[in-house]
């Protein structure tokens, strides 16, 4: 007789793809939404110091 729970025929395993695992993981996304913004500001800051005409 068979038994209904044998898991003898298992099937392969899915490959879980990777922007499913990125957003999975909570803390990578708070990284990423502290880093990005913090990057962000500083090139704008930077750009913007960096365009200031010369006092005369």
């Amino acid at each position: 007789m068979s038994d209904p729970t044998d898991n003898t025929t298992q099937e392969p395993e899915e490959r879980i793809p990777a922007m499913q695992s990125l957003l999975d993981n909570p803390f990578l996304l708070l990284f990423i939404g502290v880093t990005m913004p913090t990057v962000f500001y500083i090139i704008w800051g930077i750009m913007e110091v960096v365009t200031l005409p010369v006092a005369p």
